[in-house]
């Protein structure tokens, strides 16, 4: 836990791969990094994509480790001539990168046990830069790696979700989110726009969002989506009736309901 005083932790998330940005591949990564971290109290900030492009990984990855707390890479750490990320990541931190004994060894067991070849190229994904730490892969074994504040995580989802929870434990935790979900039934954005915007400046420990839906004829309305890391903090919201008064409230599954008449 951080301790008091200290700047909440945060996070970036850098998906690195030229599948993601041709559109070949649909990227999953992000929201489950996020959804994984948002219960520690650690909210991610920023993403950033990136080509299989060495330079341009080296520039994300010094520019968002310095400015945020944690940073998770996926992809580009698997036994291709295009997975370069490992290298990369040495290059940012300036140290060098070699076949790690242990993770070799592990690997050579593995393919070994599954009587496939240890061939060069799946040797590759024993390479680990200098001075990092494994990161375990119980799905399939080549592991990710922690280099400072830095975890490079596989691009496959189901793995790099795996991975999470090897770096859980080591992650500084920050404030918990404390979230609530308000269903807005025939609300429409405009209208409430003025008074959501002014309870935004009344409550800045509040994160408001609004997010309408529209399916048919009378069946549309707004999320009204509060977030805080104080705990109740977004209750004051509620006893003023700030977004209208002509409007009740009622009870409706998880969150509260505000029907416009």
């Amino acid at each position: 836990m951080l301790s008091h005083g200290q700047d909440p932790a945060t996070a970036a998330v850098l998906l690195i791969g030229d599948e993601l940005l041709s559109g070949r591949t649909r990227d999953i990564n992000l929201q489950q990094i996020a959804t994984y971290l948002a219960p520690l109290g650690i909210p991610v900030r920023e993403c950033r994509t990136v080509p299989d492009i060495e330079d341009e990984i080296v520039a994300a990855v010094n520019a968002l480790r310095a400015k945020y707390t944690y940073v998770f890479t996926t992809g580009g750490i698997g036994p291709t001539h295009d997975d370069i990320t490992a290298d990369a990541i040495a290059k940012a931190f300036g140290v060098g990168i070699s076949e790690h004994p242990e993770v070799t060894a592990m690997l050579a067991e593995r393919y070994a046990t599954m009587g496939t070849e240890y061939t060069p190229a799946r040797r590759r994904m024993a390479r680990i830069p200098h001075g990092a730490s494994i990161v375990a892969n119980p799905v399939s074994g080549a592991p990710g790696f922690q280099t400072e504040n830095v975890f490079t995580l596989a691009g496959v989802p189901q793995v790099a979700r795996a991975m999470l929870e090897d770096i859980g434990p080591r992650l500084e935790t920050g404030a918990v989110v404390h979230k609530v979900t308000i269903r807005g039934v025939s609300l429409r954005e405009g209208d409430i726009a003025e008074p959501l915007g002014q309870l935004a400046k009344d409550m800045p420990e509040v994160s408001f969002g609004s997010y309408p839906w529209f399916r048919a004829v009378g069946d549309n309305g707004v999320h009204l989506r509060l977030l805080s890391m104080v705990p109740g903090g977004w209750r004051q919201w509620r006893s003023p009736r700030r977004l209208d008064p002509s409007r009740r409230t009622d009870r409706h599954g998880r969150g509260e309901t505000l029907r416009h008449h």
